[in-house]
């Protein structure tokens, strides 16, 4: 039987670690096909480039694994479209997988996160999709303890598949003494973050502002992300691109008079 064809994605740009690390582990199991930013895109969310050209540049950093691989001017999203359009044209891959990312995307943070944007895309497109990231913001972050999970996940989305328009966020505790204690499938907690802007003036005088803030999670449940990473599990929760609040088009049909 022929290998599935996986294409690989980030938004730390195609030089990460992550990446490397992903790219590694899904070569084990399929045939690899790597499209990534050229430069960081965290934080740009579902963002599109509309206004101006895109540039698709082949790169040799993975020339050692055998795999043919791309860089972007674009963002996550971006890279997909390319990669389906340009890239892999006639063929579709059997399975779309994005990070690994350094820094954790638990709860809100899946709406601005590049990772899962790309992975969303994917599965807008009709394709099998993952996204992992890892709750370490290092440049150096340790990603050992994820290979046996990341394939772990990815052969099972191969073998038994994902509803249609579903997209897995899956994330890992930071590499600790202690071992990582399972799987656990979670809802998305309902955590935010509280943010504040640093008023700065940069060396000529002129003010700017530098985004910061805290991590404030009042969800006490034992079956969300955050509670699942913070008790050293790999948190997967199921994503879908359909933000449509149903359960709201009843009461407003009811009490607005319209």
């Amino acid at each position: 039987m022929s290998k599935p064809l996986i294409l690989v994605t980030n938004d730390d740009g195609i030089v990460s670690n992550g990446i490397r690390v992903l790219a590694e582990v899904m070569s084990e199991i399929g045939e690899v096909i790597v499209v990534a930013p050229d430069s960081p895109q965290s934080g740009m969310g579902h963002a599109i480039t509309i206004g101006e050209p895109l540039r698709l540049i082949p790169s040799d950093l993975f020339d050692d694994l055998g795999i043919k691989a791309f860089k972007c001017s674009g963002t996550p999203a971006d890279c997909v479209k390319l990669a389906k359009h340009h890239v892999l044209k006639e063929k579709n891959p059997d399975l779309v997988v994005s990070g690994i990312n350094h820094g954790s995307n638990l709860a809100v943070s899946v709406l601005y996160s590049g990772t899962m944007s790309a992975a969303i895309e994917g599965a807008i497109e009709g394709y099998p999709s993952i996204g992992y990231s890892l709750a370490d913001f290092s440049h150096d972050a340790d990603f050992s303890h994820t290979r046996d999970y990341v394939k772990k996940i990815a052969q099972e989305v191969l073998s038994k598949g994902l509803a249609k328009g579903v997209a897995l966020n899956v994330n890992f505790p930071p590499k600790q003494n202690q071992r990582i204690q399972g799987i656990k499938i979670c809802r998305q907690a309902k955590a935010h973050w509280e943010e504040e802007f640093d008023h700065r003036k940069d060396p000529y005088g002129r003010p700017y502002f530098w985004l910061a803030g805290n991590f404030v999670n009042n969800d006490k449940g034992e079956d969300t992300d955050v509670w699942a990473v913070d008790h050293n599990y790999v948190a997967v929760v199921p994503c879908q691109y359909d933000m449509t609040a149903h359960h709201s088009i009843a009461q407003i049909n009811d009490d607005w008079d319209i």
